[in-house]
């Protein structure tokens, strides 16, 4: 006979079960405790709070653990937190049934910053050391990620200019106004409240654009004064750049960064320094798009031994374009296809986020040439520029005509790509949900980490990889 299934309230237990009955064998909180337990928390410069009296403080790594399973399941505040010690089975285990406040894991977090960026290093290590990370090929990348705080409080320039310049019209009609009430009127005319009021709202608006002057921009977000207007999906927006490098084989993250520049063009060395710092190397190469092009940046990078591959500009096709022009470095001079010299004129800043100055060549017998108005149609003469990187760049665009580093470069979206996707998409995170840069770069360390551990949580069930404290 068939029957239904109710809750039975007053069942009671002869012995009161175990935490440990309460989550499968495999279950990812088991997974986060054995890695933080082994994690040197010291050392790695976690606060640990010491109270004479009253309540005895919860530990370090038992808020960490909380902190970590809340990533990994999605749940980002501290509030959040609080309920799930209370009612989430995982959690409730995870922390033998202690249940810290929102406050309490606030303070944890605000004040071990830099200790929780540093988890997402000392992991990378632990899949190093498990041989899980392949470190033949990288893929590096960034994304904007909008500012947490309101963008309609934002001061921008050219609105402020605008507001300032009506203030101006509508206060001078005001004085006129009064000054002709004045002389129609006998006495004492007082100020006008509208006048008060929209000379209060000049100082102000005065006030808002002096600040922008002093820091030299053009946009200002008070509630988050370190996010940079970027362009972040298909709006611009107050944002931040979150950077991160990948590995193909895993799909780990082994570097993550946040800044506030909106271009990648120089963040291609700082992040292969992070990775070397990570995990002892770079990888055999390590593929960037075109955002990350800069002639300093890949030079020093190969100073370094960074094997780096970067999609270049794309040259103007032609017999007579740019590449077919040959520097000759002993007599300074550029060679033209047809064999002809192009004598130094100056230097020149050519690009307006290039951090040097180019060397300009020109040729000064293009009025005898027979494909004159082929090769240049300024009436001056054809004229090359010569970065300082020139024999970098060129080294670079010959090592990309091998196709097995074509086929890399083709790889780059499919390592990286997914990261953001997942990150975005399924973690949720569309908007950061603190304020400030360093704030930021620690919500971007513990996203990171939770993706890692993540993919990790196979490898660890398998028996593949295992924390030793």
């Amino acid at each position: 006979m068939s029957y239904e299934k109710e809750a039975d309230y007053q069942r009671q237990w002869l012995f009161p079960p175990s935490l440990e009955d309460l989550l499968p064998a495999d279950h990812e909180a088991r997974m986060i405790r054995e890695f933080v337990d082994a994690l040197d928390l010291e050392g790695l410069g976690f606060r640990s709070r010491v109270g004479e009296e009253g309540r005895p403080n919860y530990s370090a790594g038992l808020q960490l653990k909380v902190w970590l399973y809340g990533y990994v399941t999605k749940n980002r505040s501290s509030r959040g937190l609080e309920r799930a010690c209370m009612d989430q089975v995982g959690m409730l285990w995870l922390t033998g049934m202690h249940r810290p406040d929102h406050t309490t894991l606030w303070r944890f977090w605000r004040d071990n910053q830099e200790a929780i960026r540093g988890v997402l290093r000392q992991l990378v290590r632990i899949a190093m050391s498990a041989k899980l990370v392949g470190m033949v090929l990288h893929a590096v990348d960034g994304t904007k990620i909008v500012s947490q705080a309101s963008a309609r409080r934002a001061w921008h320039r050219a609105g402020l200019e605008e507001k300032l310049r009506k203030l101006d019209r509508a206060i001078d009609e005001v004085m006129q106004q009064t000054q002709e009430a004045e002389s129609e009127e006998q006495g004492e005319c007082r100020l006008p409240e509208q006048l008060q009021q929209r000379e209060q709202l000049r100082d102000l608006i005065q006030s808002q654009l002096k600040r922008l002057d002093e820091e030299d921009r053009d946009h200002l977000n008070p509630g988050d004064g370190e996010a940079r207007m970027m362009k972040a999906g298909s709006r611009t927006d107050f944002a931040y750049n979150a950077q991160a490098v990948v590995d193909e084989e895993s799909g780990f993250i082994v570097a993550a960064e946040v800044v506030t520049e909106e271009s990648d063009n120089y963040q291609l060395v700082p992040m292969l320094d992070q990775v070397k710092e990570n995990t002892g190397s770079v990888a055999e190469e390590t593929v960037a798009d075109a955002g990350y092009f800069a002639g300093s940046q890949l030079a020093e990078a190969e100073q370094k031994g960074y094997p780096v591959l970067v999609n270049m500009p794309s040259e103007p096709e032609g017999d007579y374009s740019a590449s077919h022009f040959r520097y000759d470095e002993g007599k300074d001079v550029c060679i033209c296809p047809r064999g002809e010299m192009l004598q130094f004129e100056t230097t020149k800043r050519r690009y307006k986020r290039r951090r040097y100055e180019a060397r300009l060549y020109r040729c000064h017998s293009y009025e005898t040439c027979p494909v004159r108005w082929q090769c240049s149609q300024d009436r001056k003469g054809r004229s090359v520029a010569i970065q300082p990187y020139y024999r970098t760049l060129l080294a670079q665009r010959v090592k990309q005509q091998q196709e097995s580093k074509r086929l890399a470069m083709r790889k780059r979206g499919t390592i990286i790509e997914p990261v953001f996707g997942w990150s975005k998409e399924v973690m949720g995170l569309r908007r950061w949900t603190v304020r400030g840069r360093q704030k930021v770069r620690t919500q971007w360390a513990l996203l990171c980490t939770a993706l890692n551990l993540r993919r990790l949580h196979l490898a660890w069930t398998e028996g593949k990889v295992r924390f030793q404290s």
